[in-house]
């Protein structure tokens, strides 16, 4: 809704095919979807909040090949033109070298249990823009 999501498609065998998709924030949660408890879905102010990377994901079959790049060169450019001079997202262990080399630092580790019983490390990094 608040159109700061992008989706990256290609053509295979004649049919489009999602490679990768990803987007920034400008609302206060850093992660978690609509139905995730403890939400804050208010605006954050560009002169004291950090903006947010949120939701990356690429296809297995496409990675390695610049897209999670791409997403973040169009999330960050766009952060910066809504005037926020930071950005902060949460990594999961997987996604750490790419936000590593993209310049984000990391300032806090947490371990959520998801409603499957899951557990996930989620990384919390930021940079300057």
């Amino acid at each position: 809704r608040d159109g700061t999501y992008f989706i990256i498609e290609t053509e295979v065998e004649g049919q489009a095919v999602m490679v990768a998709c990803g987007g920034w924030g400008k609302r206060k949660t850093l992660y978690g979807g609509d139905q995730s408890s403890g939400r804050d879905d208010s605006l954050s102010d560009p002169s004291t909040d950090a903006a947010r990377i949120r939701a990356m994901y690429t296809h297995p079959d496409w990675t390695r090949l610049g897209l999670g790049s791409l997403l973040l060169d169009l999330g960050e450019g766009a952060a910066r033109e809504a005037g926020f001079g930071t950005i902060e997202l949460g990594s999961t262990v997987p996604g750490l070298p790419l936000y590593e080399a993209r310049g984000y630092v990391a300032y806090f580790t947490e371990k959520t249990t998801g409603s499957n019983g899951q557990t996930k490390t989620i990384i919390h990094m930021r940079k300057p823009l």
